[in-house]
């Protein structure tokens, strides 16, 4: 693994270091769980739903299904981005992080337990600077969370359905260097990036990307393999937190009486000095 002594990084990280994270839940009061996930200046709202039928191929089989859309919001980046209804096409990246998005979480959730309903994860970049779609599965991941607390409670499941928890982040090998999570400007500089998507089990579910200027040795690549590892475990420490805070949080509100709040948790302080 690289020295993260002897490299800092343009907005003075470590290689091994993650860009700030933090996220609000609650956000839509229709949903029954929504997000909004922050790494550093990528911001995804993320929300969960469930509604009775299935695709035709599935009808009458007794399972679901699950599916995502994806979109960059017009102010979201530099340049505004046109909506597809203006444009009366689909955009053909964001259907592509979409299929991503679902595929990964099918992988995950045990679908033969909700009956024949769908459930759909929506995620809208509201500012993109990179990782928009690793930060739309972590995002998601914490909004289906939410969702099944909520499903158990009403008893429209009887038990949970998410059968690994799951992260992802972002890996590019930038003027020869690993890194962790890049940012715009690394990932517009970088020879190899990678998606990973990992269970906490340390399983992989699915991995994106490969070289752009010359090919990869696989030395080079097992160092993008543990680093990808070392980050998906970062942010499965920091669902337990947050489970943690909200446990709290819940069982205070409950002797004070008071309503559930979509309380801010930020771990911009916490995660710099853990590591």
């Amino acid at each position: 693994m690289i020295d993260s002594k002897k490299i800092v990084r343009n907005d003075g990280r470590t290689p091994d270091q993650l860009r700030p994270v933090s996220f609000s839940r609650g956000i839509y009061e229709y949903a029954a769980g929504s997000f909004l996930f922050e790494m550093g200046k990528t911001k995804v709202l993320c929300a969960v739903s469930m509604q009775p039928g299935v695709p035709q191929f599935l009808r009458g089989k007794g399972a679901g299904w699950l599916t995502a859309e994806y979109a960059l919001l017009p102010n979201s980046t530099m340049m505004r981005t046109q909506r597809d209804n203006t444009l009366n096409r689909k955009d053909g990246r964001a259907v592509e992080i979409a299929r991503f998005i679902g595929r990964c979480f099918r992988s995950v959730v045990d679908l033969s337990e909700i009956g024949e309903r769908t459930i759909t994860i929506d995620c809208d970049v509201l500012q993109a600077d990179a990782g928009t779609r690793t930060a739309a599965i972590t995002g998601s991941f914490l909004a289906l969370s939410m969702a099944q607390e909520k499903w158990l409670q009403s008893r429209l499941i009887s038990k949970p359905i998410i059968r690994e928890h799951i992260a992802a982040v972002s890996v590019g090998v930038v003027h020869d260097n690993v890194l962790l999570d890049l940012n715009y400007e690394e990932d517009s500089a970088a020879t190899a990036d990678f998606n990973f998507v990992i269970t906490q089990t340390n399983k992989i579910v699915e991995m994106q990307g490969g070289a752009e200027s010359a090919p990869l040795s696989w030395n080079t690549f097992e160092q993008v393999r543990l680093m990808a590892c070392h980050g998906t475990q970062k942010l499965f420490a920091l669902y337990d937190e947050h489970k943690k805070d909200s446990e709290v949080k819940t069982g205070l509100q409950r002797d004070l009486q008071q309503p559930e709040r979509a309380p801010l948790f930020s771990l911009k302080n916490r995660q710099q000095s853990s590591q």
